[in-house]
């Protein structure tokens, strides 16, 4: 135990931190600042991912990943239609995040270290965990991927995916022959044109692939082993750490809303709770918006506009959907998952 003056200083070293973090995180971020500035976010998505980011006939954009740029949106601009979405391939993804073409990245993105430490990004929290797997025509009764010695294995360019593949090939020592297609329709026209026997990239992926792309599903099997981890997150620039600390926030959230069973037909109701976060959440108690230099309804914004992380993952890609995916290891974690946030206070 510390002495008595000891404590006293400890105390006021506390008070001065909380201080000095109050002052931060109302500081100004150029990245909001052009934001609001210019009343939209930017964000980068694949370029048609069913389920996680796809335009319709009218250029709308829906998806998984679109709903995180959306979430972050409504967070600063009170409006998630506030959004303009830039489709980019998985080659130009990272250098439209680096030199400011988009303020945001959410494009099913693995979070490794070399991205990490060396791309001058920050990943926001993971927001899907996968894992690589291989598509084949159910006609060539392929049941393994151990199976595949002789195949030719399509890959897409600029991805995990490719790294992935070259180590399990060189690590189980398949002869197998890789296919790098630039661009997710070249890899997507090679394997239906049977240019390739397999097509290898996340597991998700694949379903989205096979839900549209394919007359019936059945003609196509996703094998059952997974070769990577794939912690798929959405990613800010290096340099803006107010942005960070908003738009990782702005996820956050959105797990701790589904926790509280806060969603979009809940929250009105909830702005009456006594629950202590709740209230905090919703803005009913003050001071975390503050925090953020952000409004106090922010995540109020968010939740009524965009919905918890489950009704995010269940409009998109779960049951009921074309890709029809069990939550799984994206359920939280007090239901066997994975998916877990700080708490708010």
């Amino acid at each position: 135990m510390l002495p008595a003056i000891g404590r006293v200083l400890c105390g006021a070293g506390l008070v001065a931190i909380l201080a000095s973090s109050a002052v931060a995180g109302a500081s100004a971020s150029q990245t909001v600042d052009t934001i609001r500035r210019n009343g939209v976010l930017t964000c980068g998505v694949s370029t048609g991912v069913a389920g996680f980011s796809m335009p319709d006939a009218q250029g709308n954009w829906a998806g998984f990943d679109v709903d995180m740029c959306r979430a972050v949106a409504a967070a600063i601009l009170g409006d998630a239609g506030k959004v303009k979405f830039v489709p980019l391939s998985a080659q130009q993804r990272f250098t439209a995040l680096q030199t400011g073409e988009v303020d945001m990245l959410s494009s099913r993105a693995t979070w490794t270290l070399i991205r990490d430490a060396s791309l001058g990004i920050n990943f926001l929290p993971i927001v899907f965990y996968d894992g690589q797997s291989f598509m084949v025509p159910r006609k060539l009764g392929i049941k393994t991927a151990r199976e595949l010695a002789g195949a030719t294995i399509c890959v897409e360019t600029g991805t995990t995916s490719e790294l992935n593949l070259a180590d399990f090939l060189r690590g189980n020592h398949l002869d197998a022959r890789t296919v790098v297609v630039e661009g997710r329709d070249g890899v997507e026209q090679a394997y239906f044109s049977g240019r390739c026997d397999a097509f290898s990239t996340d597991a998700t992926s694949l379903a989205a692939t096979r839900a549209g792309r394919v007359a019936s599903v059945d003609d196509h099997v996703i094998l059952a082993e997974r070769i990577s981890k794939e912690p798929l997150a959405p990613a800010v620039r290096h340099g803006d750490d107010e942005f960070f600390d908003v738009a990782k926030w702005s996820i956050f959230v959105l797990v701790n809303a589904e926790e509280k069973g806060l969603g979009t037909t809940t929250v009105d109701e909830a702005l009456a709770s006594d629950d202590p976060e709740t209230k905090r959440i919703l803005g009913v108690t003050p001071g975390m918006g503050k925090a953020l230099g952000l409004d106090d309804k922010w995540a109020y914004w968010e939740i009524k506009q965009v919905g918890n992380y489950g009704e995010i993952h269940d409009r998109n890609v779960g049951p009921g959907t074309p890709l029809n995916l069990e939550r799984g290891l994206n359920a939280l974690w007090t239901h066997g998952g994975l998916i877990y946030a700080p708490p708010v206070r």
